[in-house]
């Protein structure tokens, strides 16, 4: 059974290029090997993160995710089943969520900035959807 999970935290260092470079080399190499897809959103400290994938695969990495202390504030968005992945294309694609079009966030967001601690986690999820349609997701692999 596939699952969907989203998901956001804050990184220890707020300047989180070297979290979000260790968690994608992590990510690469255990998705591959695990079934495992998705998109990492990344910026201004925020993690914002689709995860794809088998129910019990999903769900152990997520408590994994909830005890890494490259981050903290994990908070659980969204999850459901699902009949097809979204995001099947990448084991884990990235988002630099500072350089987002502001016509883009504010189709999703009171301002300009994207904080997906202050929307739902259905919202989060049509902003990484549309990200994905206009081709803003890279890294694919």
């Amino acid at each position: 059974m596939l699952v969907r999970l989203l998901y956001v935290s804050r990184a220890i260092d707020k300047d989180c290029t070297k979290s979000m470079e260790s968690i994608l080399e992590t990510s690469r190499a255990h998705n591959l090997n695990h079934g495992i897809t998705g998109v990492l959103c990344y910026g201004g400290g925020i993690f914002l993160q689709a995860i794809e994938g088998g129910r019990d695969t999903v769900n152990k990495l997520y408590n994994h995710i909830v005890l890494d202390k490259r981050h903290t504030d994990v908070a659980l968005l969204h999850y459901e089943e699902i009949s097809e992945r979204r995001f099947g294309g990448w084991t884990m694609g990235t988002v630099n969520l500072a350089k987002l079009n502001t016509s883009i966030v504010l189709k999703y967001s009171e301002r300009p900035e994207f904080d997906p601690y202050q929307v739902s986690g259905k919202v989060s999820l049509a902003l990484l959807e549309e990200l994905m349609a206009t081709a803003s997701i890279i890294g694919r692999a």
